[in-house]
């Protein structure tokens, strides 16, 4: 049986070790308000390059961007896989990856090859280590995504798709449903689908004048559009990141409280244990003078 030393010793390791997480849940909740905040505020802006993007589309049907076109005869599949770049936050990961996993090895039993751009460490890692093709990754974003920063990395993808190379391109995160849920989701980007470009239906048919000419507008708008999909993949990824760190750390601020009542109480009876043993020594020592 332990002594009390020990178990003082486990107590204060214990102890120490909930001074940490509480700090890091606490850390993370604020964390978490600022990236809600940050994702709601990207909503708009994507919902209406959406309609604006939609309306085009459908007024000159005479032209058709690439990213509207399915790609036939390609037998290779983008996707971008959306992850953190740190840990503790729960199965948030291992989730999509393991979600991700299963959709492409569908897509190898048809004779398709995947290529991936990596967003976020883990992913990177876990990619690396089961032999995938990285085309390209991007680390290290902070707590605030920057378009710049993922613009680069993913232009791979979007231009291999309008070379033809590619049949469709998936972007691959985790969606913030509230703060105790979130869901793995797997959209395709590429092409845009009829779903996706949804016009709205209380809008005008507006006769539009273009400046300097139709495939320029469309073009411009439509890349825009497929950027604010992705930020918006990357702002609610970390909008769960945050939420899964909080709850991770407060279930283990929970356990270590259970953990540490638990050592006392062993030290307690250790402790009565010791002291009866004492009493009884004494007694006897006492009866046998």
């Amino acid at each position: 049986m332990a002594t009390g030393k020990e178990i003082r010793g486990k107590i204060k390791s214990v102890e120490n070790t909930k001074k940490i997480t509480k700090a890091m849940e606490m850390v993370a909740a604020s964390k978490m308000r600022k990236a809600q905040d940050r994702m709601l505020a990207a909503r708009p802006y994507s919902d209406r390059v959406r309609n604006i993007a939609a309306n085009l589309s459908q007024a000159n049907q005479e032209y058709s961007h690439p990213f509207l076109v399915k790609q036939e005869g390609a037998n290779k599949v983008g996707f971008i896989i959306v992850t953190t770049d740190k840990g503790l936050c729960g199965g948030m990961n291992t989730n999509s990856l393991r979600a991700v996993t299963g959709k492409i090895r569908e897509l190898e039993a048809q004779g398709k090859h995947a290529e991936i751009v990596a967003i976020g460490n883990k992913g990177f890692g876990f990619l690396n280590r089961i032999g995938a093709k990285v085309v390209s990754h991007v680390t290290q974003l902070g707590d605030t995504p920057h378009l710049e920063k993922l613009i680069g990395p993913v232009k791979v993808l979007l231009d291999a798709y309008q070379e033809g190379q590619l049949d469709a391109v998936y972007v691959v995160y985790t969606k913030f449903i509230n703060t105790m849920k979130q869901e793995p989701t797997i959209t395709q980007l590429l092409p845009l689908t009829a779903d996706t470009l949804k016009a709205d239906e209380n809008a005008h048919d507006w006769d539009y004048i273009y400046e300097p000419d139709v495939e320029s507008v469309i073009d411009e708008l439509l890349i825009r559009y497929v950027e604010a999909l992705i930020y918006q993949a990357v702002a609610e990824n970390m909008a769960s990141e945050q939420s899964a760190r909080m709850v991770a750390m407060k279930a283990a601020s929970d356990n270590a409280g259970n953990v540490i009542g638990e050592l006392k109480l062993v030290y307690n009876k250790t402790r009565q244990a010791a002291i009866t043993k004492e009493l009884s020594e004494i007694v006897s020592g006492a009866a046998a003078v």
